[in-house]
Formats: structure tokens, sequence, C-alpha cells
């Protein structure tokens, strides 16, 4: 029988992006399969701390509350065995955070798993997980940073920002930039602004981040699940943002325009749960003050391609 999931978003969480795991890491890549094994067994009963996405995981969970009905599922997808895993799942249960469903893949790559769990975003600290999840499309996929050291959220609304170009929107653009320069950039919007851009690997899940607002009971200014764009773009490229955003039928709560300046201060201010970037010059100083995950371009892009060159 068809499972129906288009009113529901899908999240898709490595453990490592949910728990800190980072000395379990370090003896699993330093002293092995067994070592790790052993570790996690002794340590069975210690809770895990939080992770980069475990603020974001808890309050999107709680928007199922306030729907009154299911609009968030979160599937924790890990590489270990149900045996070393079952500290994750003691943790789970400690924090409260209602996740029911669990991929413990033994040490097999997660990706394939991707589409069987209808995922329409994919959270991890592994590389080559989330860059065969670009490159194959299946979803929106992100390669998380470390957590900051002092992200509390005091606002119960979940805050969620995104990067325009080669995120939410296709890399046409930032290749333009990159390669003619900033005028003929600034130039080509501005003949094409009533021309939607194309979507990027991540326009799927705002649309349906966007559709999801629906369910909650206060839409608009109110919205306990607020969405923000953070964009080096300003005038005269600015235009093109939105008028692609209205013929998705897409309501942004809050978007900036910085022309080029630093992005951390305004998602410091916005408190995003999650900042969502291609490059790492924004991800970097992003990470240090908000939860942060890094866009890979795919293997076979043009961008990635001159990235790789220069």
């Amino acid at each position: 029988m068809p499972i129906d999931l288009s009113n529901i978003l899908v999240i898709g969480v490595s453990t490592r992006a949910l728990f800190d795991l980072e000395k379990e890491n370090e003896v699993f890549e330093n002293e092995g399969i067994e070592a790790f094994r052993k570790y996690q067994l002794e340590n069975e009963d210690e809770i895990l701390k939080p992770g980069t996405a475990f603020y974001l995981v808890k309050s999107l969970m709680e928007l199922n509350k306030i729907a009154n009905k299911q609009i968030v599922e979160v599937v924790v997808m890990s590489k270990n065995s149900a045996e070393t895993g079952f500290r994750v799942l003691n943790s789970i249960e400690n924090h409260e955070l209602g996740i029911t469903r669990v991929a413990f893949t033994g040490g097999e790559p997660l990706s394939p798993y991707i589409n069987a769990f209808y995922v329409d975003l994919f959270l991890s600290k592994d590389t080559k997980d989330v860059q065969t999840v670009i490159d194959n499309k299946d979803c929106a996929a992100a390669l998380l940073y470390a957590p900051p050291t002092s992200f509390n959220p005091i606002d119960s609304r979940v805050k969620i920002a995104f990067d325009a170009d080669a995120v939410i929107f296709s890399e046409e653009s930032e290749l333009r930039y990159k390669t003619e320069g900033m005028g003929p950039f600034h130039k080509y919007e501005k003949e094409h602004e009533n021309d939607a851009l194309a979507e990027g690997p991540f326009a799927k899940l705002l649309i349906k981040l966007s559709k999801i607002q629906e369910y909650l009971p206060t839409r608009i200014e109110y919205s306990p699940l607020r969405l923000a764009i953070v964009t080096a773009r300003n005038a005269p490229s600015h235009k093109r943002v939105i008028k692609t955003l209205r013929k998705w039928g897409v309501y942004i709560d809050e978007v900036y325009f910085l022309g080029g300046w630093p992005k951390d201060k305004v998602l410091e201010a916005f408190g995003a749960h999650i900042f969502f970037d291609d490059q790492d010059t924004h991800v970097g100083p992003a990470s240090l003050v908000v939860p942060s995950g890094k866009v890979p371009y795919e293997t076979t892009s043009p961008l990635n391609n001159l990235q790789t060159q220069r």
C-alpha cells in the first residue's frame, strides 16, 4: 500500500549530527570497530549530549503538537549496528525527542536508504554520504559543522535560514557572477527579474516547509515555523528572488540582502536553529553562532569544477 507523505516533512539525521559523538568517532577511527563496540557497550547508560542538529530536530517535533497532527517525521540513520546504537536509543528516550523510526545499517552506506525512508532533508557529518545524496538528487542534504559552543535557543519557534544561489536556487547565477564578474551578473539579473530562477537542491524542501506552515494555527508573522533567506545578493539583483518565490507560491518570513557583508551577525539576531550555505567562507563564521551546514555542489557541476581548479 503506497504511503502518502506529501504533507509530512521527513528529516533523516545521522547519529553524529543529532548527538555529540566526536569522542566515540575518534575511538572508531583510531582504534577500530572492536574498541568502538567495547566503548559503546561500557557507556551504554551514559546519555549523549546534543549535537548540531539536536535543537532543530527537537523543535521540529514540537510542531506536531502545535498542529494537532503529524507534519514532521524524523528518522535517525546510522552506520551503527543495533548493538552499538543502543546508547543512541537510550539518549533519544531520555531527551524525549519522540523519534520512533531508526535505521542501523551495520557499517553500510546510508545513501541507498534515503528514498526507502522518503527523506526530504538529510543531515550528516559524513562527507561521502552527503555528497552521494546530492549527486543522486535524492533530496536536500547538508554536511554539518560542529555546533556553536554557546547556542541555546530561547525562542520556541523553529527558525531555518537559507542562502539563495546554489542552495534554494540553481548555481547558474552564482556561476555567472564568479566567471563574468559583478557588473554582468547584476545586468543579467535586472534584465531577467521576471524570469523565475531555476530550482536548486533545497527548493523542494523550502516548498514543503512552506506547505506544512498551512497546517499550523498561526501563519505569516506569528508562525511557529519561521523561514529566512540570508543572501549576498543586493540591488538590483534582489527583485528576481522575491518574484521567483511568488511564482513558487512560497512565503518567506524574513529576507536579508547583504551585498557581500558577513552573515553571522544577522543569523545570530535571527536565532536560526540551522543555516544552510554552499560556501565555507559563510558557513564557517556562521557555525560559531548558530548550527550550520554546508550544501555541496554536485561533483560534475561547473561550479564544483571551478572551485576545484581554484
